[in-house]
């Protein structure tokens, strides 16, 4: 059966204008480090059909935490669907099936229900959206750390007791229903440790290693549990990606204190800048492009803000250094910097300009003023502007004036601006 394509809100908003002022990009495909791609799913939770409302198009929505709670926002009017009271420092993930997200919080992940879903029929869609909610699904963990989607499926590390749990991403709905997890893969670090672990169509599993007092690499092991690729020069390791590039291989890196660990098969390699090596603790891959845009410290004494990104091509196992912001007097954090929806490199800068840069060449290509310039905190938890991506368009926080953005990336438009009511501060997507 051909997969049909999916019509969404964006891309209707978008094209309207278009027809007036020929300034907004075609919709394009999703960057894997940016969003997910929807999979039909049933009517389901406790929202009974008489509860839903079909829609012409796909609803994306943002799900964003703040001081006391979430907003489920939609992504193309910038409406505030819902808020949901909640207390403490909230954390937030898509699951990967376009529909629920984790909230984490003390004792484990709750999904949420964000209330829009795609249902397949024959060879179309239809669209539902719904209130969004919190199910009783709550996946318990000591400390809850990195859920990763990929690939079909879900894996939630928990950096207390270095255990990791997979789960089909096409069963969270089902999950969420009966309030039941239904695990296909299960594994646990021989010692505990700030990591995480990510899964592949052919069950090939990537994880990290090593304890409370030091991380030290990453592995690759096989369906059946058997060791494929290892290594142990990664200090520090954190971040990852898995992605496939234009001849469809499979990669998965993680970042290291000096460099990146690239795993390709059974075999693994480590790419260094040899000028002046640095630490990368965020990547951010685009489905079919061999380069993985990082973040790039190499100052111990930086802080939260960075002025530099690391470009890294695994196809010719070489990394370049870009200074996005030239002469400018600008920084940014991990918060800032994503994908874009045919692969380009994004950053948003504490001058409030978001830089769009071609990951070939490391050329800024466009510069957009979105908010006012801003200071980098110190404390990674403090609201700062952030960035995300869904269908083509960038979405842009400013906690300082409770409001969010949406940003035409191609064209250096700000096309949409709206006051939300409160100060957001971490920020994901689902595609509906």
């Amino acid at each position: 059966m051909k997969t049909p394509t999916i019509p969404t809100a964006s891309a209707v908003g978008v094209a309207a204008l278009l027809t007036l002022a020929a300034c907004a990009p075609a919709e394009s495909g999703s960057s894997a480090a940016s969003t997910t791609s929807p999979t039909a799913s049933a009517e389901s939770h406790d929202h009974a059909a008489s509860e839903s409302e079909e829609q012409a198009v796909r609803t994306p929505r943002l799900v964003a935490t703040y001081d006391g709670g979430v907003a489920i926002i939609d992504a193309n009017s910038l409406d505030v669907v819902s808020t949901i009271d909640k207390d403490g420092f909230l954390r937030v993930a898509a699951v990967g099936d376009g529909r629920h997200a984790t909230v984490a919080t003390d004792g484990g992940w709750t999904v949420l229900d964000a209330g829009t879903w795609s249902q397949g029929h024959g060879d179309h869609y239809h669209y539902y959206t719904a209130e969004p909610m919190l199910t009783d699904l709550t996946i318990d963990a000591e400390t809850p750390g990195h859920v990763v989607p990929h690939e079909g499926t879900t894996t939630l590390w928990d950096d207390a007791t270095g255990h990791a749990t997979v789960v089909e991403i096409s069963e969270w709905t089902d999950m969420a229903e009966h309030a039941h997890l239904h695990p296909i893969r299960e594994y646990t670090a021989p010692e505990a440790h700030h990591g995480v672990a990510a899964v592949t169509e052919d069950g090939q599993m990537l994880v990290t290693r090593g304890n409370e007092d030091e991380r030290t690499g990453a592995m690759v092991l096989a369906a059946d549990g058997a060791e494929m690729a290892v290594s142990d020069e990664c200090p520090g390791v954190h971040g990852e990606t898995g992605f496939r590039d234009a001849d469809d291989e499979h990669f998965f890196m993680v970042g290291c204190e000096d460099g990146a660990l690239v795993f390709h098969g059974d075999h693994v390699h480590k790419i260094v800048n040899a000028d002046s090596p640095g630490r990368t603790g965020s990547l951010f891959s685009s489905e079919g492009s061999s380069v993985v845009l990082g973040d790039f410290n190499d100052d111990p004494d930086a802080g939260l803000g960075l002025d530099q990104i690391a470009l890294y091509d695994v196809a010719s196992e070489s990394v370049s250094v870009v200074k996005p912001f030239g002469d400018a007097d600008a920084l940014y954090t991990f918060r800032g910097i994503r994908r874009g929806s045919d692969g380009e490199a994004l950053v948003l800068g504490s001058d409030g300009v978001l830089r769009t840069i071609d990951p070939a060449t490391g050329e800024v290509t466009v510069e957009t003023v979105v908010i006012d310039a801003w200071d980098v905190p110190e404390e990674w938890q403090t609201a700062h502007p952030s960035l995300t991506v869904v269908d083509g368009m960038a979405y842009v926080t400013d906690p300082a004036t409770e409001s969010l953005h949406i940003v035409d990336y191609v064209a250096g438009e700000v096309w949409k601006s709206a006051e939300v009511g409160v100060a957001l501060n971490e920020v994901t997507a689902v595609t509906g």
